[in-house]
C-alpha cells in the first residue's frame, strides 16, 4: 500500500489548511488511520487518528478544537483540516495506517504503513 499527502503550503498564523491522504494499493477503508508530524530537530508526534467508520477520532490536545480528522471511504481518501494555525504547527505532516489496529492509536510505532509527508509552515 502506497499513501500520498498533500496540501500543505505556507499560510499565515489564523490561517487554514486542508491536508489530503490518498492510499493506492489496498482499499484502506475499513482501517484506522492516523496524522503525525515532526518539527525541526523534535521527535514525531500524534496529531490526530480515526477509526474506519470515522465514529471515533482522537486529537492531541494542542489541536483539539481547530483540527478536525475524517475520511472519504469511497475515495480511499483522509483528510486533515487544519484552521486557527499557529506558528509551533510548523511541521512535515505525515499519514499513517495500520491493518491491525482496532482504535485510532496515538504512538508512531503502531502503524505500519506511511506517506512521504507533506510540509506546513505557519508564518507569524
Amino acid at each position: 500500500v502506497q499513501l500520498q499527502a498533500s496540501g500543505g503550503g505556507l499560510v499565515q498564523a489564523g490561517g487554514s489548511l486542508r491536508l489530503s491522504c490518498a492510499a493506492s494499493g489496498r482499499t484502506f477503508s475499513r482501517y484506522v488511520m492516523g496524522w503525525f508530524r515532526q518539527a525541526p530537530g523534535k521527535e514525531r508526534e500524534f496529531v490526530a487518528a480515526i477509526s474506519w467508520s470515522g465514529g471515533m477520532t482522537r486529537y492531541a490536545d494542542s489541536v483539539k478544537g481547530r483540527f478536525t480528522i475524517s475520511r472519504d471511504n469511497a475515495k480511499n481518501t483522509r483528510y486533515l483540516q487544519m484552521n486557527s494555525l499557529k506558528p509551533e504547527d510548523t511541521a512535515v505532516y505525515y499519514c499513517a495506517t495500520d491493518f491491525g489496529l482496532i482504535v485510532p492509536g496515538r504512538r508512531a510505532d503502531e502503524y505500519e504503513y506511511w506517506g512521504q509527508g507533506t510540509e506546513v509552515t505557519v508564518s507569524s
